[in-house]
Formats: C-alpha cells, sequence, structure tokens
C-alpha cells in the first residue's frame, strides 16, 4: 500500500466518506464496553475531535484509557496533558485516519519583507493556529499508545520547505507507536528531551527532510520507513547527554522520492547537542546515502554508527568512508571523534529486550499484538454473527470503509442487510490494537 498520499487526496477521500455517511443508515457509534470513547468526523461517535475526547478523558489513570479514531479528516491540534497518562489514540486505518494542520513555529519576517511562511506561523496574531503548540500533536503524558493514524503537519508537506513545522512532540517516558505515519518537512517528530524516557516505534512512516526525527531518549524504531523528500535530506538530529542507548534504528528501511535519491546526498544524522548517540543496525537503503553518512552540527557524537547496511539489492553497503571526526562549536570541543560501525556482538545487545523494559517491566510489542481474525464470520439478513477470539475485549465490524458497529458481543444486528463479502470483522485486544 502506498502512503504517499497527497492531502488532497484525502480530503476528496475523506468527503466522499462523509457523503457515503450520510445516505446510509448506520448504528449508534458508541464505544460501549470495548473503547471509552469513539470520535467520528461525520457525528456518528461520542466526539467530532480528537482534543474534546481527551478533554473529557480522566486525569491520573493507571490503566488504558481507549480512544477509537473513525476514518476521516481532523484538521486540529492536538494536546495529551502530562496529568492524562495512558491515552490510547486508535485509528481505524493509517491511510484515511488523518489528524493535521498546517502550523509552523517561524519567527517575525524582516520589516518589508513577504514571507508565506508567517500566515501559518504560531506567533502570528492574526494567524488561525495564534499561541497552539509548535506541533500538530504535543504529548506530555507518560504511557502513551497510538496506532493506525497519519500525522501530518500540512505546512511542511505543502510547502516543501521550513521553518520548522512539527506533526508529532513526544515528551513522555513508556511512548509508543505502531503502524502510523508521521509526515512534514523540517523537525517532522520531536522526541522526549529526557534522557531517561523511553519510546518504541513499530511498521511507522517518517517523512521528512530536515533534521525530521530529533531529541532524545532511548529510542528503538523497527521496521519503519524514514522517507526523504528532498536532495541532502538528514534524518536524525539527537542531542543525548546520558543515554544508555539514544536512537537505536533495527530493520529499517530508508527511502526517498526521486529528487532525494538524485545525488546520492542524504545524510544519515547530525550532532545536535550533547554527546549524542544513534546507530543503524541491518538498513536497507533504498535510495543513496552519501559515502561520509554523517555531517555536523556542533557537538560531537558519542556514537554515530552502522551494523550490516544494505543497498536496495541486499548487497553490503561500504562504509569505509563514513565521517569519523567532527567539529564543534561553542562549549563543545572545537573536534571530535567517535566510531563508524559496532560488531555483531555489540549490534546484538541493542535490542528490544535490553533498551525498552527497564526495571517496570513495560511490553508495548503486547499492546501491539494482532488478534487473529474471527473465524465463522456468518451473514443472515441483517444480522452478522462470528466465534470469539481468545483475549478480545470487542470487535469492530467494517462494511466497505465505514463503521458498521462496535460491540463487545460475537453478533451484530445491521440497520440493512450486508453481503458477506462486503463485511470485515476485527478483533480489539485489551490495548486497543485491532486484529487482523
Amino acid at each position: 500500500m502506498n502512503f504517499l498520499f497527497r492531502k488532497t487526496t484525502l480530503l476528496k477521500r475523506s468527503a466522499a466518506l462523509l457523503a457515503a455517511f450520510a445516505v446510509c443508515l448506520t448504528l449508534p457509534a458508541v464505544g460501549g464496553k470495548v473503547f471509552h470513547a469513539v470520535v467520528a468526523a461525520d457525528g456518528t461517535g461520542d466526539y467530532t475531535s480528537v482534543q474534546q475526547a481527551i478533554d473529557a478523558a480522566p486525569a491520573g489513570r493507571t490503566e488504558p484509557w481507549l480512544i477509537f479514531v473513525k476514518s476521516g479528516s481532523y484538521e486540529e491540534s492536538v494536546t495529551v496533558p502530562s496529568d492524562k497518562p495512558f491515552i490510547h489514540l486508535i485509528g481505524q486505518d493509517r491511510a484515511s485516519t488523518v489528524i493535521h494542520r498546517s502550523l509552523n513555529v517561524g519567527g517575525k519576517p524582516e520589516t518589508g519583507k513577504a514571507e508565506a511562511y508567517w500566515a501559518h506561523s504560531v506567533h502570528n496574531p492574526d494567524a488561525p493556529v495564534y499561541r497552539a503548540e509548535g506541533s500538530v500533536v504535543t504529548v506530555k503524558a507518560d504511557d502513551f499508545y497510538t496506532t493506525g493514524i497519519s500525522y501530518v503537519n500540512d505546512f511542511g508537506v505543502d510547502s516543501q520547505s521550513g521553518p520548522q513545522a512539527l506533526a508529532m512532540k513526544s515528551q513522555g517516558d513508556r511512548a509508543a507507536f505502531f503502524d502510523c505515519a508521521f509526515r512534514s518537512f523540517q523537525d517532522t517528530w520531536m522526541t522526549t528531551t529526557n534522557d531517561a524516557c523511553r519510546h518504541y516505534v513499530k511498521d511507522c512512516f517518517i517523512e521528512g527532510a530536515v533534521d525530521y526525527f530529533y531529541g532524545s531518549g532511548d529510542v528503538l524504531l523497527e521496521h519503519c520507513t524514514l522517507y526523504n523528500v528532498r536532495r541532502g535530506s538528514v534524518i536524525v538530529a539527537p542531542c543525548h547527554e546520558k543515554s544508555k542507548w539514544g536512537y537505536v534504528f533495527r530493520h529499517c528501511m530508508v527511502d526517498g522520492n526521486a529528487e532525494a535519491a538524485r545525488d546520492g546526498k542524504t545524510k544519515l544524522g547530525r550532532p545536535w547537542h550533547n554527546s549524542p548517540r544513534a546507530v543503524y543496525i541491518h538498513t536497507t537503503m533504498n535510495i543513496p546515502v552519501a559515502p561520509e553518512g554523517w555531517t555536523d552540527m556542533g557537538a560531537i557524537p558519542a556514537l554515530f554508527a552502522e551494523y550490516d547496511s544494505r543497498d536496495a539489492q541486499g548487497n553490503p553497503v561500504d562504509l569505509s568512508r563514513r565521517k569519523s571526526e567532527y567539529k564543534g562549536r561553542g562549549d563543545n570541543p572545537s573536534t571530535g571523534t567517535c566510531p563508524t560501525t559496532v560488531t555483531k556482538a555489540e549490534a546484538d545487545r541493542m535490542t528490544y529486550e535490553n533498551i525498552i523494559p527497564g526495571n517496570d517491566g513495560w511490553n508495548p510489542r503486547e499492546m501491539m499484538r494482532r488478534l487473529p481474525a474471527p473465524q465463522g464470520v456468518k451473514v443472515e439478513g441483517n444480522a452478522v454473527t462470528w466465534q470469539a477470539v481468545d483475549g478480545a475485549i470487542g470487535y469492530v465490524v467494517i462494511a466497505g470503509d465505514r463503521v458498521a458497529g462496535i460491540t463487545d458481543g460475537t453478533s451484530l444486528t445491521l440497520p440493512s442487510p450486508a453481503g458477506d463479502d462486503s463485511l470485515r470483522v476485527r478483533a480489539v485486544n485489551r490495548s486497543g490494537t485491532l486484529g487482523e
């Protein structure tokens, strides 16, 4: 599936979905005993915006608060405050469930100088986003989990230029992201600046051009795509100070559009502050990466390295010319060095089991585990039945692209007959993740 959709396509598809909803009879789309809240842009849920659902969620949770977001276009800023941990934001499908807004943090232009970005700046009193957070979505709480949603900064995607335009800012500990997309141009995603915080990112698509994955924390990304959208893109700009692991990419893919692939100048990263760490392990490079791999930014990295990098044909990438010497500025040493590769033994220690569980046994992989598809699905007139799935807290029944109903049982009565070839039943696990 191609996730490089344009905003216009999304809006057209969303409009078509809303039109279909308007003419079709639908069941009340409440979460019941499955989800605590349902968000639907067409009004068939408990709320029409994601922020409304978060505002209504209780503070101080110690168990997941499940918010289901139906397919649709949600043009809004979203903030999860620090006193609301355990928010689980579950999208129907990442290709059609989109939280987006056009904003940036550019400062006021010089007198008499017209700058197109200023109309979308959070510092512009005349802009719709004035005083908004500097990211489309800002997560300040711990124990945040999301799946099945695209987070898009329209300014970055549409303008293909700076200034800074975040789609996601995740500040808490134990943040997990599964099967999501993040799109912008400059600074797409900022992770926590607290070295003690952990993030786990799996099966995600991250797009940008300038330092588009940056920050700190012990962050493990597995089976993710890093998509570059211009010549000379720079992927990471970390600022770790005392982090044990830093950014670790395992079995990920470096990809990009024709412009990014044109001259082989894409960089894996540059050191923002302190003594950052970033390691790429078993990476497939679908587009050429600059022979030096990395570039300067003013800090001296503790570790900017690779192990077993491969090209699109599966051949080992020549790492002999990778950058090992860096120039510092400010309070940093004027020069410094770091390794360009790690050994197999070192790479084998940079694993989920060593990075993620910590002292509290955090296990986001279990949250992401998709339950199997329900068996024995039968449609008789308006009635749909199926066999129970072990471990499921409920089921989402989907007819075409629309949610026909959500139930904690194993049957559903539709408002009108539907052919069994147009229905899908997906089990929901205890974290809210939709099954096969």
